[in-house]
């Protein structure tokens, strides 16, 4: 069973940042290459109702539509009651 992950929208984003900062870049590959993993099936991406909210925010529609796309396509989407989530968070 792959290891269950959750990665926030901010990392994420990394990607679409100013890749001109040495820190930038080295973040964004460990984006890639966590991304790279759960295609793959070692890793799997948990989803939560917050991410479309905050994605939702995102100004740049390219982004957000990209960021939309790997959600749907790479993550598993988590249902449940947000209070209750919350709660055992």
């Amino acid at each position: 069973m792959a290891k269950s992950i959750y990665m926030d929208v901010c990392a994420l984003s990394r990607p679409f940042d100013d890749q001109g900062f040495m820190r930038i870049r080295l973040e964004t590959e460990a984006v890639n290459l966590i991304l790279s993993k759960t295609s793959e099936g070692k890793l799997r991406m948990l989803v939560f109702p917050v991410h479309d909210v905050e994605i939702a925010a995102i100004d740049d529609a390219d982004e957000r539509i990209k960021l939309q796309t790997i959600l749907n396509g790479m993550g598993d989407r988590i249902k449940g009651k947000l209070p209750e989530i919350r709660a055992s968070a």
